[in-house]
């Protein structure tokens, strides 16, 4: 098998024979062989794991043919290293047991080392860029996605002690910005170095701002990472959920596309960011449970969407895959885009 770029390649608006896809959440529950190993392991044991975790992640491109894997971990890995005790339950997601209450928990907040603090992350990095015929897409939770988390300790749908920091502890909420700014960049800059070939920062619970909200308590902390990771020289994402009302704001950070979420037509997506980034998205999940012929009518929808765009395309989904999606169906759905995507491009 020869080396396929076509992920690179579109993000930088060159051409390609087809669009490039890889889904969120590729490697995971709808799997077969994934819940098979989750028989035997939690998701932070295969992280520990090298070998087997770099198995997680190569099984998606290899079932399902996609065109780019992203490391199989989790955004709460790096923020055990800096202290925070935090397990991911089963049915629940992550759960602290020493929330961030005030300054001096966020003072306690170690800085990271990536091959010292994640040797294990690092390490399957490494096995997977020897391994791999398709880039590698490293990646890390936002400061707010994470936050959201460490202070309500636990998902939260409402985030009300999340935005009561931020609105009644400005110099906490602040403080604890800082800290984990610091931190991603760090992370980022360490898988890049490892082997990464793209960066995508999971931004997924920042639509619970409002613009005004987004612009003075998170934009400066993700326009100082992106800043920071300006030199890094990999393609950089950012991707949120129900995040159409700040997209107006995303087109001043230096990244390199847009990850869009199934809330937003691409065209839409499009106007507000201008064509000095790629677009990636934006397939409601959910459309893998319709019959496939109403799927390929809305996949079709996209990627002509997609490809008005002026800036480079890749397809994704809007959200990421789920347990009750069929695995055949993701097969296919791989086979359709790039069928559908090369004869459109061949005009």
């Amino acid at each position: 098998m020869t080396y396929n770029d076509t992920f690179l390649r579109a993000i930088r608006n060159e051409k390609v024979d087809h669009v490039p896809v890889w889904y969120m959440r590729q490697a995971g529950r709808y799997q077969a062989s994934y819940r098979k190993i989750k028989e035997k392991h939690s998701l932070m044991q295969i992280c520990e794991i090298p070998d087997l975790c770099a198995e997680v992640t190569i099984s998606p491109v290899r079932d399902h043919n996609v065109d780019a894997a992203i490391l199989y971990s989790d955004i709460m890995i790096p923020v055990k290293p800096m202290g925070v005790d935090v397990d991911i339950v089963a049915g629940v997601g992550p759960v602290i047991d020493n929330p961030i209450r005030e300054l001096a928990d966020v003072q306690a907040l170690r800085p990271i080392q990536p091959e010292e603090d994640l040797p294990k992350t690092m390490e399957t990095i490494r096995i997977l860029r020897n391994e791999l015929k398709v880039p590698l897409i490293g990646f890390a939770g936002a400061p707010f996605t994470l936050a959201s988390y460490m202070v309500e300790g636990r998902p939260s749908r409402e985030y009300h002690k999340t935005k009561r920091m931020m609105y009644a502890a400005p110099d906490v909420w602040f403080a604890l910005m800082d800290k984990l700014g610091d931190m991603v960049i760090t992370y980022m800059k360490g898988q890049v170095a490892a082997g990464v070939q793209a960066i995508q920062i999971f931004d997924s619970w920042i639509g619970a701002l409002s613009p005004r909200d987004y612009e003075y308590y998170v934009f400066p902390t993700m326009k100082r990472i992106f800043e920071g990771l300006r030199d890094v020289p990999v393609p950089k994402i950012y991707f949120g959920v129900n995040t159409g009302h700040l997209l107006k704001l995303w087109k001043e950070l230096p990244i390199d596309v847009v990850g869009v979420d199934w809330r937003v037509p691409l065209n839409v997506a499009s106007e507000r960011v201008g064509d000095k980034f790629a677009l990636q998205g934006n397939l409601d999940p959910v459309y893998l449970l319709a019959p496939f012929e109403v799927l390929q009518e809305e996949v079709k929808r996209i990627i002509d969407l997609g490809l008005q765009h002026g800036g480079g395309y890749v397809f994704n989904l809007g959200h990421g895959l789920f347990p009750e999606v069929p695995e055949d169906v993701v097969t296919r759905l791989t086979a359709f885009i790039h069928e559908y995507s090369a004869g459109r491009l061949r005009g």
